[in-house]
C-alpha cells in the first residue's frame, strides 16, 4: 500500500471507499472530488465528499477512519499525512430533489471508487448553481461537461423537473449550444 500523502485523489477516495466496504458500509463519492477526478485534475478539489447508501451510525464510520488513521475534527476526517479532508454529508444520494439511480465504479491502485457517473455530476454541481447561484459550481459542471461524455437530455429532463429551466439554458449557452 502507497503512503497516504503520495496517493493521488482518486487512489485515496478508492481506499477510503474499499475499506468502508469491507466494513460493511457503502459510500458513493460526490461534490468537487468527482469533478476533480471526471476532468482528470483541470479542477482540484481538497476535500472528498462521501454519501452514505442507509443509515450508518457516526461510531461505525469513526472506527473505520480512525483504523485508516483519520481523526475526527467536528465534521471532517483529517489525515496527518494529507491536506485532503473527509467528509460524510447526510444522505440520501441524489442530485436536486432526484435520487442517484446508478454510480459509477473506477478501479485505483488502492481500492475501488464508488462515484457519481460524469452525468450525476454535472447535475450535482448544476443543483448548486441552481438552487444557491454558485457559479462555480457552473463552471466545474461545464468542465465536466466538456472532460467526458454526458447524457444532456438527461441533464435537461432532470433540470425541468428541477423548475431550473432558464437556469439549464444559461448552462447549454455556457457549452456552446451543445
Amino acid at each position: 500500500m502507497k503512503l497516504v500523502g503520495s496517493m493521488s485523489p482518486e487512489e485515496l477516495a478508492g481506499w477510503i471507499c474499499d475499506q468502508l466496504h469491507e466494513a460493511g458500509i457503502e459510500v458513493t463519492l460526490t461534490g468537487g472530488a468527482c469533478v476533480s477526478i471526471w476532468t482528470n485534475g483541470a479542477y482540484v478539489s481538497r476535500d472528498l465528499d462521501f454519501v452514505e447508501h442507509g443509515i450508518h451510525p457516526r461510531k461505525s464510520i469513526r472506527k473505520v477512519m480512525h483504523a485508516l488513521g483519520f481523526e475526527e475534527e467536528h465534521r471532517y476526517f483529517v489525515h496527518p499525512g494529507t491536506d485532503f479532508v473527509v467528509e460524510f454529508p447526510s444522505g440520501p444520494l441524489a442530485v436536486g430533489d432526484s435520487p442517484v439511480r446508478s454510480v459509477a465504479e473506477r478501479t485505483t491502485s488502492q481500492g475501488t471508487l464508488r462515484l457519481l457517473t460524469p452525468t450525476d455530476c454535472v447535475k450535482d454541481r448544476l443543483a448548486a448553481f441552481f438552487h444557491w447561484r454558485d457559479r462555480e459550481a457552473l463552471q466545474q459542471a461545464m468542465l465536466v461537461a466538456k472532460s467526458q461524455p454526458v447524457d444532456l437530455k438527461d441533464i435537461r429532463s432532470w433540470a425541468l423537473s428541477e423548475k431550473k429551466g432558464i437556469e439549464y439554458e444559461i448552462f447549454v449557452k455556457a457549452l456552446g449550444g451543445a
